[in-house]
């Protein structure tokens, strides 16, 4: 499926308030001393690591907030794969623009195609099976949406965006409610015919429990790939199935043959490593 753009409309906030930040009360005084007004240059940006790109939209925006003139033409958008050295655009226009932006355009998109990077590499590693890799709501508070956004860019797809989204039952509710029936019984009487309901199990017999009262999909926590396979088997298709607990590349590929739908990882965006992306003059 092609990857589709956010709209503007969501970006702008994000990055005016990250621009305003570094802007501070003064501007970009080191630039403003230095580089004549009239001087302008040409850029690019430029891989340092192998990786895949993600967050160019943003990087687009912080240019042109600062200055309008500056022109950026894509060779590498959104999803792409890169090696070191690769150009993934090249920008143009009033060298102070592009020197002011420079920090708040890198920040963005190299950490968004950090994100971008890791979901490709736990995504490859389980290519072949039918598992497919998901994210969860461990992000950084506001930005949720761009590092969701980042995980689709590297080929995985996107768990709930907020509470709001949909029912999951946790151990913590279970324990409240006093056990997986009367957790899943509350949950069915107080959202509308329209809300999924996942439940959280760590044993079989939880399953089977959740699975007798027609949940949507279950959530198969830390348990080893032969109990995911056993589960699996008792879900036997009436449920979407979801393993989740310290999943990493090389334990991905014994729980995606498994025969689980979904893997869930939530240090894609919690724990990922910038990708290394400069920005370099060309003339």
């Amino acid at each position: 499926m092609p990857l589709s753009p956010l709209p503007q409309i969501m970006l702008e906030p994000l990055v005016r308030a990250a621009l305003l930040e570094d802007l501070g009360r003064a501007g970009d005084i080191t630039t403003d001393a230095i580089v004549p007004a009239d001087h302008w240059a040409t850029m690019v940006l430029a891989a340092r690591q192998p990786g895949v790109v993600a967050g160019l939209d943003l990087a687009g925006l912080a240019f042109r907030l600062i200055e309008p003139a500056i022109e950026m033409k894509v060779a590498k958008p959104d999803g792409s794969r890169l090696q070191a050295g690769d150009i993934i655009a090249t920008l143009s226009g009033p060298a102070r623009g592009l020197l002011t932006a420079e920090r708040v355009a890198l920040n963005f998109l190299s950490h968004l195609s950090g994100i971008a990077t890791v979901t490709a590499g736990i995504a490859d590693a389980v290519r072949g099976h039918n598992a497919q890799i998901v994210c969860t709501r461990k992000t950084t508070p506001g930005l949720r949406a761009l590092e969701k956004y980042a995980v689709r860019a590297g080929g995985g797809s996107n768990h709930r965006f907020g509470l709001d989204d949909a029912v999951l039952i946790k151990d913590n509710h279970i324990a409240i409610a006093g056990g997986v029936r009367p957790a899943i019984e509350r949950a069915k009487a107080g959202v509308g015919h329209m809300v999924k309901i996942e439940v959280e199990v760590d044993t079989l017999e939880q399953l089977e429990e959740a699975l007798a009262l027609g949940v949507d999909a279950v959530l198969l926590d830390n348990m080893s790939p032969e109990m995911l396979a056993q589960a699996v088997q008792i879900v036997g298709g009436r449920a979407i199935t979801e393993a989740s607990g310290r999943i990493n590349p090389s334990t991905a590929p014994a729980i995606a043959a498994s025969g689980v739908d979904l893997i869930s990882v939530g240090w894609l965006t919690h724990s990922a490593p910038i990708l290394d992306i400069g920005l370099d003059t060309v003339a």
